[in-house]
């Protein structure tokens, strides 16, 4: 028998799933109750939640929803997302995935209008398929990138010998220049999260809504020795900062910053060669994943480019948006 429920809160849906979700038993950070419950609180919580639930004997899917407002939907995930998907407990059959993801879909035509899912990757295919037979018009689009790096065995130093030779060119010219002291710590400290802001604050970036949800990630990850916090300093003025972290065999880079007034002299390029080199040298990692976004540096350090779509799912029973589904399958054509 397939049932479908729904949970109006994040503390909710934990209660609901005990254990099913935590570090022990999920192996991707973005997929554990944790993440869902943290962004939430402090990305989110001006939103309501809707968390939904299909059940088939020992099969179950999860999917993570906010509704930003009455009859719309999106996926509970923002820039820190690297990837949004239905969480599936149970045996691995394709078939009954389907299923439930065709039921949850089933039981949203009845109340929403619209839903926006982004960013997805291996899913998408599944959502877009589930979603069509359960009556809704869909439309996916690539918006995006997900740049990464698979060492398939080779050492830093194999892996530094393949990088563009401007890279390797620049790093060895501001090496010797360089007065920076570079430090990578697994431990958060309230010192060092004021070194954290106090670079952030000087950054070319505009002022961090989030800062309160880097850090929950951050003392969270530090407590469970995944964290990789690292530092490029003057003397005692931190310059530069990477916030990664590294657990079963992957590390992600999930934030940079560094002080403008230093460009010239590329803190953290420097600061990046010493973080890649740790994680491969010293915690054997065999995939490093630079998260959402086409920033041009990135493709000097990572070697595969994964699209992020965006699957964007119309009810054809609510007239009004039969135009905004019209302009969406015209950008999917165009895009």
């Amino acid at each position: 028998m397939l049932v479908a429920r729904e949970y109006r809160s994040v503390m909710e849906a934990r209660q609901a799933l005990g254990t099913a979700l935590d570090r022990t038993s999920t192996p991707s950070l973005f997929d554990r109750i944790d993440w869902f419950e943290s962004l939430h609180e402090h990305c989110f919580a001006e939103t309501d939640a809707r968390i939904i639930q299909a059940l088939e004997g020992e099969h179950q899917a999860w999917l993570f929803l906010v509704s930003p407002k009455a009859g719309r939907l999106s996926a509970l995930a923002n820039w820190y997302s690297f990837d949004w998907t239905p969480i599936f407990l149970g045996p691995s059959d394709l078939t009954v995935r389907r299923r439930l993801i065709e039921a949850v879909a089933q039981n949203l035509l009845k109340d929403s209008a619209q839903i926006n899912l982004y960013p997805v990757t291996e899913a998408s295919g599944l959502l877009l398929d589930a979603f069509r037979r359960a009556g809704w018009f869909g439309v996916r689009r690539p918006m995006g990138g997900r740049h990464i790096l698979h060492l398939n065995g080779r050492t830093f130093e194999e892996y530094w010998a393949q990088r563009p030779g401007r890279l390797r060119t620049l790093i060895t010219r501001k090496s010797r220049a360089s007065r920076f002291t570079l430090s990578i710590t697994d431990r958060l400290t309230d010192a060092l999260w004021r070194d954290y802001v106090a670079v952030h604050d000087r950054s070319w970036k505009q002022p961090e809504a989030n800062l309160p949800f880097l850090h929950a990630l951050a003392a969270r990850e530090s407590a469970a020795g995944t964290l990789r916090l690292g530092f490029a300093r003057l003397e005692e003025q931190p310059i530069a900062t990477q916030l990664w972290t590294v657990e079963n065999g992957t590390a992600l880079i999930h934030k940079l910053v560094h002080d403008q007034a230093f460009d010239g002299a590329s803190p953290g390029s420097l600061l990046s060669h010493a973080m890649f080199a740790d994680v491969i040298r010293n915690d054997h990692v065999a995939t490093i994943d630079y998260g959402t976004g086409d920033n041009n540096y990135k493709t000097d350090w990572m070697e595969q480019r994964e699209t992020l779509h965006q699957l964007d799912f119309f009810n054809p029973r609510r007239a009004s948006i039969w135009l905004p589904a019209a302009r969406a399958a015209i950008s999917a054509l165009v895009g």
